[in-house]
């Protein structure tokens, strides 16, 4: 009996080794980039301005080229289709064919890699060519610029030789030797290492159009041939393309069509020269004479503008309808329709469309939708277009633009040193020829805007003004003080500034600084809120003593008769929203937060938000002002999830998609009118309004309103976001004659 069971142990002991054994030798893998047929598959980068590590990924399976949708697209898939191409990993990827759209078929949609998966035929997805995407969805990736060891995989092909990556213009002619921009001279594009030129046999206007604006300008001009003739045959050519033909509407040179010349083309192109181009820059990129041309027309209202952006020719885009600015909706929005906005605006060619408001969320109403331009047009309004249904778009889908612009040399002229990351560092900047620092003395969220501009680095978060901690150059000379910037400059050069340096405190420790960011908060105040809640109340003044205190009452009431009388508050609700793509943050720090006793609440801010009461003429006649008593989130969208609350010493902030409701009911949401008298008045309410945090926009941090007070009751209409009307539209509100009686229409 024991023997038997001795022996079934046994039995079972060696079939689990078997099993064991069996289930841990390794099957023997599929081999790599290979579809479920053993088709061997292939990988390239395609499209529009990119480099080598970057592009619109394309797979070749079933004998054909195609692309992959960008629905549910990840990391980890740009991670495997990375190492597919040679590359370690990933760093990014790109969605709505950012490097423009591809041809043929769409292999695969809605992709889901883990990221460990040897092959993209080891991930999943809706299977090969089974999708609903149009090739404005082409996905892209953007590659750790680091080669896998040993990688010789054919897959990799480099970056499709038919591509024109990088062109400039290189000047010839003496007036075209200005200071930049260039805007003439012989088209040059970049070659292994070096520079060749394009032969001009069969250039036309339109070549010259979509060359101008590759490099930032609108629209391109009539040039003397006789001197590029001329000066052709004293200089070796290298010549690379021939037979270049766009149609004008192309974003990049690389979607015209051409062909290379190849192995030694020093004895091509016999017929023709080197091809020439003469650009017309922009308003805001024009000098001297040309300037002055382009301000004389200048006197018809615009319609379009950019909104939110951190550099020169990018923003949400905004139109103008019916006296009321409003966006974009980003459905079929493509590089084509945003470079119609682009040249609209005086700049080149459009670099990227984008959606999904990438520049923030817009405010008012959405005035397009599916916006499908030919690229020939000269305004966006030509463009076929439909109008916006209520449930047709929201502005979580407000389109925007990148738009080329002319090198101006300005980031050459300007660096920060000493910073634990590259967006922060002690400013430093060239000035008569030599490196030197910035007085810190009056250096302010202005100039840093202006500074992180100059430097490429996007929006303004911080500007320090001891940077001690961050000396690490041996530059030591002070060579720009009393710097001044409204905050719309390309350069700290364009700002005010002292002609000789004058500072009290001349060390390197109070050198200004920055840190800089690539997002930023927006704060908008709802306009109806304040429009439905406004109401008069008389106060009695023994329930004002806090109010007293935090200075909220105009400074009559310190004349009065305490505790008895009373005081006549204006009084409404106040609805904050961030509509940024960063969170809104106090700027200081929890620790030097006051607190209140009398309201029991830390003050996080000295003055958030101005409250003015002013005649039709400007002038003020009665004002408030509110300390940040609390920021938080009162509410939010319904895909975004609360973050700042204010109770037991809570984080104070506004997240982004989110709004802090002050009610008309609470202490200081108020002006004291009492000493004002009947009339017809501006009510204006300025959110931020010392710029003591960094926004995208502070253009729409105010609001106004038209109000009529009989000295009993008030009405308040008409209220609107300060630049939410037209120029026309502010005339007809500052003009506006007054009620003749309370029929508020």
């Amino acid at each position: 009996m024991g023997v038997t069971r001795g022996c079934q142990e046994l039995l079972s002991l060696l079939c689990g080794i078997w099993l064991w054994v069996s289930v841990a030798e390794p099957s023997p893998p599929t081999p790599t980039g290979q579809s479920r047929e053993g088709a061997p598959l292939q990988f390239r980068l395609a499209g529009y301005p990119r480099k080598h590590n970057e592009g619109r990924i394309e797979v070749f399976y079933n004998q054909e080229w195609g692309t992959i949708c960008d629905d549910d697209f990840t990391l980890a898939n740009a991670h495997v289709l990375c190492r597919h191409l040679g590359f370690v990993a990933a760093t990014g990827w790109t969605h709505s064919a950012k490097y423009g759209k591809g041809s043929g078929r769409i292999w695969l949609d809605n992709l889901n890699c883990g990221g460990s998966e040897k092959s993209v035929v080891d991930c999943r997805s809706r299977g090969w060519g089974n999708s609903d995407c149009s090739h404005e969805e082409d996905a892209g990736v953007i590659c750790k610029d680091e080669r896998i060891a040993g990688f010789v995989d054919s897959n990799v092909i480099e970056t499709e030789q038919n591509q024109v990556e990088e062109l400039r213009l290189r000047p010839v002619v003496s007036h075209a030797k200005r200071p930049l921009p260039v805007t003439e001279g012989i088209v040059e594009v970049r070659y292994k290492n070096s520079w060749a030129q394009i032969c001009d046999e069969n250039w036309s206007s339109w070549n010259s159009h979509v060359v101008c604006g590759m490099l930032g300008f609108p629209a391109e001009k009539k040039v003397n041939q006789n001197f590029y003739r001329l000066s052709a045959h004293r200089h070796p050519l290298n010549y690379r393309l021939h037979s270049v033909s766009c149609l004008g509407h192309e974003a990049h040179l690389s979607l015209c069509s051409f062909e290379f010349y190849r192995g030694n083309a020093t004895g091509v192109c016999k017929g023709g020269m080197p091809a020439v181009v003469g650009c017309v820059p922009g308003p805001l990129f024009a000098t001297g004479s040309a300037q002055k041309k382009k301000r004389r027309p200048q006197q018809v209202q615009k319609r379009l503008r950019l909104k939110g952006g951190a550099r020169p020719g990018e923003g949400r885009v905004e139109v103008l309808r019916n006296n009321e600015w409003g966006t974009v909706c980003d459905d079929r929005w493509n590089l084509v329709s945003a470079g119609v906005v682009c040249r609209e605006l005086g700049f080149g060619s459009a670099k990227e469309a984008l959606t999904g408001a990438r520049m923030g969320q817009g405010m008012g109403p959405i005035h397009m939708n599916e916006v499908q331009c030919a690229g020939s047009e000269k305004s966006l309004w030509s463009c076929p277009h439909k109008n916006i249904t209520k449930e047709g778009c929201k502005h979580s889908e407000d389109a925007g633009v990148r738009c080329n612009i002319p090198s101006m040399g300005y980031e050459n002229t300007i660096r920060i040193v000493g910073g634990r990351t590259a967006f922060e560092g002690r400013v430093e900047v060239k000035h008569a020829g030599r490196w030197g620092t910035v007085c810190s003395t009056g250096w302010s969220t202005t100039e840093a805007m202006v500074a992180c501009r100059q430097l490429g680095l996007g929006y303004a978060m911080h500007a320090v003004t001891e940077t001690w901690y961050w000396d690490a150059s041996n530059v030591t000379e002070m060579v720009l003080s009393g710097v001044k910037c409204t905050g719309q400059e390309m350069t700290l050069s364009h700002c005010r500034h002292h002609d000789t340096v004058t500072c009290q405190k001349t060390g390197t420790r109070f050198a200004a600084g920055v840190i800089c960011s690539e997002t930023a908060s927006d704060l908008l105040l709802h306009a109806p809120l304040v429009q439905e809640t406004a109401y008069i109340e008389d106060r009695p003044l023994h329930m004002l003593y806090c109010a007293a205190e935090e200075n909220c009452l105009s400074s009559s009431a310190r004349q009065a008769n305490w505790p008895y009388g009373h005081r006549r508050l204006l009084r409404f609700s106040s609805q904050i929203h961030n509509n940024g793509r960063a969170d809104f943050r106090p700027k200081a720090g929890r620790h030097s937060w006051v607190w209140h006793e009398c309201h029991g609440h830390y003050h996080s801010m000295d003055i958030f938000t101005h409250y003015d009461l002013l005649t039709p003429n400007g002038t003020k006649v009665a004002e408030g002002h509110k300390a940040s008593f609390c920021l938080e989130d009162t509410e939010c969208q319904e895909d975004v999830g609360k973050r700042y609350e204010c109770a037991n010493f809570g984080e104070q902030g506004i997240t982004v998609g989110c709004w802090d409701l002050y009610r008309h009911d609470i202490d200081c949401q108020w002006i004291d009118i009492t000493d004002v008298r009947p009339g017809n008045y501006i009510l204006q309410v300025v959110i931020n309004p010392r710029y003591e945090v960094a926004e995208s926009d502070f253009t729409n941090n105010a609001m106004k309103c038209n109000c009529k007070y009989d000295g009993h009751r008030i009405w308040v209409h008409n209220c609107h976001i300060g630049d939410a009307l037209s120029e026309e539209g502010n005339r007809r509100f500052e003009q506006y004659p007054g009620q003749l009686n309370n029929q508020v229409v």
